[in-house]
This record gives C-alpha cells, sequence and structure tokens, in this order.
C-alpha cells in the first residue's frame, strides 16, 4: 500500500524537484507551541516532519537539539504527550508525512509493542531511531515494518559498502544522510559530498535520499535538495526558538517564535522550489 511518505515523493519527484523536511522537538518550548509550530510548518510548504522524541541523552546531537530535549523534558513532555501532539496533527493534516525521530531508550521504557501500536493510531508515518543498528532490527525495526511503519536508516560518510549493504536492508520509506561527520548543527554540509555519496548510496537502493545534518540555509538546503531527493534543517529552525525564549515565564503559544520560525521555513521552502 503507497502511503504519505512514497506519495509525498513521487509528488516531488514529478514536479521536477526535491522535498523539504523540517525537524523540532516535541514540547519545546511547551506542547502548544509544538502543535502551532506544526501548523505553521505545513503552512510555510514542508513537505514532511520530523517531530523529535524528548531523551535525556542525545549522543547524536549537538548543543542546539540536545537543549531543545532538556527544555522539553523540563517543561514535563514524555512519549506519550509526543504521541498526542502526533494524534492531534494527524486530525488537522491527514495528508502530511509525520515522522518521530530520537533514540530506543524511551520507547523500550513505553514498550515496543504499546508503542507502535499507539503511534499508529496516532497517525505516525515513520520512524528514525538513530541508536538502533541493523544488527538489533528485531528489536523494532522488524515489528514496525510489519504493523506498516516505515523505518528509516541514516547513512554516514564513513558507511562502507559492506556497511552500507546491511543499513539498507530492511530500511523503507527513504535514506537519510549525514551529511557531515559528527553531531547535529556544528558543520555545514558540502555540496560536493553530498553529491558523491548521494550516487554511492544510489547504486545500492530505489529508496528516495534525503541529506541532513549542517543544512541550515535557505541556499544549503536548495543545493541539498537539488543532488538527492531531498533536504532536512533541524538545528537552525531549533535555534530560532531558543534564540526568542523570555527568561520571564508566558503562558499560552509563543506566537513571536511561531512567526519566526514560519518565515525561514518559507524561505526554504521556496529556494528548494525554484
Amino acid at each position: 500500500m503507497t502511503g504519505r511518505i512514497d506519495t509525498t515523493f513521487a509528488n516531488a519527484k514529478k514536479a521536477g524537484r526535491g522535498t523539504l523536511g523540517v525537524f523540532v522537538t516535541a514540547g519545546d518550548p511547551d506542547a502548544a507551541t509544538t502543535s502551532a509550530l506544526l501548523d505553521a510548518l505545513v503552512g510555510a510548504g514542508v513537505d514532511f516532519i520530523e517531530l523529535g522524541m524528548p531523551f535525556s541523552d542525545p549522543m547524536a546531537d549537538g548543543p542546539a537539539i540536545q537543549a531543545a530535549s532538556l527544555r522539553a523534558l523540563k517543561g514535563g513532555m514524555t512519549l506519550a504527550g509526543t504521541l498526542e501532539i502526533a494524534a492531534e496533527f494527524r486530525k488537522r493534516y491527514p495528508k502530511t508525512p509525520l515522522i518521530l525521530m530520537g533514540y530506543y531508550n524511551p520507547i523500550y521504557i513505553y514498550g515496543n509493542d504499546r508503542f507502535i501500536a499507539d503511534a499508529l493510531a496516532a497517525g505516525v508515518d515513520g520512524l528514525i531511531i538513530v541508536d538502533l543498528p541493523p544488527e538489533e532490527d528485531t528489536e523494532l525495526c522488524l515489528p514496525a515494518k510489519d504493523a506498516g511503519l516505515k523505518f528509516i536508516r541514516l547513512v554516514t560518510p564513513t558507511s562502507d559498502e559492506t556497511r552500507l549493504s546491511a543499513i539498507l536492508a530492511e530500511a523503507s520509506g527513504f535514506i537519510y544522510y549525514v551529511s557531515v561527520l559528527g553531531i547535529t548543527g556544528t558543520k555545514s554540509a558540502a555540496g560536493k559530498t553530498i553529491s558523491d555519496a548521494y550516487q554511492r548510496i544510489r547504486a545500492q537502493t530505489e529508496l528516495p535520499i534525503v541529506a541532513g545534518f549542517g543544512i541550515r540555509t535557505p541556499a544549503q538546503a536548495a543545493e541539498a535538495a537539488s543532488l538527492t531527493d531531498g533536504a532536512v534543517v533541524g538545528s537552525a529552525v531549533v535555534d530560532i526558538i531558543a534564540n526568542n525564549l523570555t527568561d520571564t515565564p508566558q503562558e499560552g503559544i509563543k506566537d513571536d517564535i511561531v512567526q519566526k520560525v514560519a518565515t525561514f521555513v518559507g524561505e526554504l521552502a521556496i529556494a528548494i522550489r525554484k
């Protein structure tokens, strides 16, 4: 059965362009603002959304997303709360793919079977679990796929041909190419590196390939999306949220943050569609 992720990439390919994905952390700075941010992302023209599941030790993430996770956890966000945000989003937007991204520990504590069932009920389309390697596919990947969730794999610049084959074996939805070495948000991606990696991965899979990590500007997003099947921007958006928080606690939706994120993401979407 063709799902939202497959349809989104097919439509973008038909239009002759790459896709735009944006990452935000659930509960940063609070649940109501996260929901408003998701609305703003759709309105600004994103093709798919990655919703981060807050975790206290996000080892693959740089300072910006680490801080976002800690803000969310301090505000009381949980995995159950993240799924609630996802479910409410799906009621409002039946077509936009929503992918949960994060680490295995909160899922393990929640319970794998329960998590898969609740994610499906919430209208989640896929998972990116950064610390579950192919050797652990029986833990979550295979049950999730059997239930109907896409399991999106990360490929890094250091993945050799043997490792690449193992990563791709059970991947579905799309492939997420980590375009810089190291943690998120600390370096910028290079076009030639992305292009070379795309060709290397494309030789082994027909799945769409998107580039993320190190993509911070409309120009970088446009270049990455032109060289692959899409670009993902995360830390730059999370930085906007962090830089516009006030020292004085505010009740309700942070409208100023939502508007600034919407403006920036709109610029990304325009750049990719040129």
